[in-house]
């Protein structure tokens, strides 16, 4: 099969994805295998390995992973992992607590192994029991992790564990190799044995540096990949997410030989699915005609509907019932967008499906897509499985034009995409079948942050007064979510911390209240009280920050100056602050921010004003940024904007006490 890439928006540099499809007489062969030996076996370490302080390959790092392997047998049905990491530091201390994810339907945990060695070479084994944690439960999929600690670490032990897994005999296995770790690895074997019926075909999409090449072991009839002196995973600030950007091979099995053959076939047989769904019966058109008018328009139509749908329980915010709570209040399985309906309740994606089934069931052009979460990574064409889509959402044609809604995001306001579902893409139902399609980006205006502060300043550099943080878009959509999870006390705290970057040093912040929390359409403002000091007195001037809600900021890319990586802001938004400054009797400006317009054309600018009055000063700030994605070539104009950004941000209000006139 021909290479094909893995393209990630905004990024030409994406590297290649490598197919192979075997013959079916060859397959056969793959059940008829022996078992694989395992290729790790616990090994005595070597005196270098025992007194490294340091790590000349990866200076400065806590921690250095000695070897790392992973080997799946999907005849036999086992996995292993295996792992010997060298502890540099007090910091690396922190890999001695392994958490090893895995599916309890499908997998068991078989053996575990472990030991610390210490600097001098004693050896302490693994002796405490496994705990197995639950990490996401949802209805039709469970993930747990075992999770062990490694006794008695200390800087400059070895850490060695292998823990191995069994995995049902009527299950199959496909592994994903995470090449890259936290930390730099020296040397890493990774082995894949098949199992597959005689008509499918084994491929894989890969993510791995030139040079690196997966190969197949004509011995042991296995997918080999070995590599040496392997970077750290990518932690840049602002970045894509960790799985689009990191060494990757993604294996699968599959009874097409082409992309075009895959695709094709799936998108149809999604088509033929969704619009069986979302066929409008004669129950969801009574629904429809209940709720909209004969007179009204199509986009009145389309709000009424979407605010009907946004009133059912989604369980996506609450809590999915067990299959023992369907049967007492005699809930069938979902099997229709009219299920949605009679019970007033289902997931987001069954809220979602079913807005489509209403909008149709009143006359409107409305069609479903299935689309990768962006905060999860990006949709990749090379990697044949739709399993790696993962949300719907909903198109309505109003006035000619295509309207992008998320009726599965409980709060979201019509119009509005939730940001990890703009710039993604996925299938999209069409007349005929389906086809891949990508939504719309975000425009910065329809995310706004705007904080207000009205605060007086007394003759010691004491601040009181009040502010204001007040928002659109997806901030305040964040908020009403995480109040639908969460008590309102939790909130409050969040809501706190969140806003500690935005206050100066030296002035407590207290949070009263929102408003507007609870209804999704409006603006979302929250009231805080502000009292402290804020300035600092040198003879007969005061100094104080001159950009309020910006003397904390840790602005970013500032500190960086070359990337590799492309850079994902998540949305593009809109701050606007300004502030006013009561002044104390006495005092007058001797000099304030100075005016700013700076502009990255097409993508950014700030804008800096001061206004003086005869008690007062007023200072604004407007920073608008309109972009998502970049690509690592256009960091350099950003990392440049980003530098004035912060030098404007840094300028100071001087006030000057003015003199006492002596009396005769």
């Amino acid at each position: 099969m021909p290479a094909a890439s893995l393209v990630l928006p905004a990024s030409p540099q994406a590297p290649r994805a490598r197919h192979r499809s075997r013959l079916c007489a060859a397959l056969l062969l793959f059940v008829a295998v022996s078992p694989i030996v395992l290729h790790a076996q616990f090994q005595d370490p070597t005196p270098d390995e025992l007194k490294m302080t340091a790590d000349p390959k990866a200076p400065g790092a806590s921690a250095v992973y000695l070897y790392h392997e992973e080997t799946a047998d999907d005849g036999n049905h086992t996995s292993t992992f295996y792992d010997r990491i060298k502890v540099l530091t007090e910091k690396g201390k922190e890999l001695a607590t392994v958490r090893v994810p895995y599916d309890p339907k499908i997998d068991k945990v078989a053996a575990i192994e472990g030991r610390t060695i210490h600097a001098d070479g004693t050896i302490i084994p693994l002796t405490a029991k496994p705990d197995d944690l639950i990490d996401v439960k949802v209805k039709y999929f469970q993930l747990n992790s075992v999770s062990f600690n490694l006794p008695s670490v200390e800087t400059g032990s070895i850490l060695e564990y292998r823990v191995k897994f069994l995995r049902a005999d009527s299950s199959r296995f496909s592994p994903s190799w995470m090449i890259q770790k936290p930390y730099f690895v020296h040397k890493a074997h990774f082995s894949f044995h098949p199992y597959t019926y005689g008509y499918e075909g084994l491929m894989f999409a890969s993510r791995i540096p030139p040079g690196a090449q997966v190969i197949l072991d004509k011995k042991t009839r296995s997918d080999t990949l070995d590599m040496t002196d392997i970077p750290p995973q990518p932690d840049d600030d602002w970045m894509p997410p960790l799985n689009t950007v990191r060494w990757r091979v993604e294996f699968y099995y599959t009874m097409v030989n082409t992309d075009k053959e895959f695709w094709d076939g799936a998108e149809k047989s999604w088509a033929n699915w969704v619009r069986e769904f979302t066929n409008p019966t004669g129950l969801l058109k009574k629904a429809a005609g209940e709720l909209v008018s004969p007179g009204d328009t199509e986009a009145q139509k389309a709000g009424k509907i979407y605010t009907a749908v946004m009133k059912l329980e989604n369980t996506d915010f609450t809590r999915e019932k067990s299959e023992a709570e369907r049967k007492k209040d005699k809930l069938k399985d979902i099997n229709k967008a009219e299920d949605v309906w009679k019970q007033q309740s289902g997931s987001g994606a069954d809220m979602a499906l079913l807005y489509v089934a209403l909008a149709r069931a009143a006359g409107l052009n409305a069609v479903p897509m299935k689309i990768v979460n962006r905060d999860r990574a990006l949709f990749d064409r090379s990697y044949l499985s739709t399993y790696q889509l993962d949300d719907y959402i909903a198109v309505v044609q109003l006035a000619g034009k295509d309207v992008f809604l998320d009726p599965g995001e409980k709060m979201c306001p019509f119009g509005l995409l939730q940001w990890k579902h703009s710039l993604a893409s996925g299938f999209r139902l069409t007349e005929k079948s389906a086809d891949i399609a990508t939504t719309p980006p975000a425009i910065y205006k329809s995310s706004t942050i705007q904080r207000t502060g009205d605060l007086t300043i007394d003759a010691s550099g004491g601040v009181k007064g009040t502010v204001r943080f007040t928002m659109t878009g997806q901030s305040p959509l964040y908020w009403r979510q995480l109040s639908l999870r969460n008590d309102e006390l939790e909130v409050k705290k969040q809501f706190n911390e969140s806003m500690r970057d935005y206050i100066p040093e030296g002035v407590q912040a207290d949070f009263d209240h929102f408003l507007g929390l609870d209804e999704s359409e409006a603006k979302l403002m929250g009231i805080i009280q502000v009292s402290g000091n804020l300035g600092a007195a040198t003879g007969k001037r005061f100094f104080l920050p001159g950009l309020f809600f910006q003397s904390r900021a840790k602005h970013p890319f500032v500190a960086q100056d070359k990337r590799t990586n492309s850079v994902d802001v998540q949305y593009p938004r809109l701050e606007q602050d300004e502030v006013e400054y009561d002044l104390p009797a006495g005092f007058t400006v001797e000099s304030a921010p100075q005016d700013t317009d700076t502009t990255w054309p097409n993508h950014a600018q700030i804008k800096i004003q001061s206004t003086k009055a005869e008690n007062s000063v007023t200072v604004k700030r407007i920073l608008a940024y309109n972009f998502t994605l970049l690509a690592p070539e256009d960091y350099p104009n950003l990392h440049d904007f980003y530098q004035k950004v912060a030098t404007a941000d840094q300028q100071q209000l001087v006030l000057t006490r003015a003199p006492v006139v002596k009396g005769n």
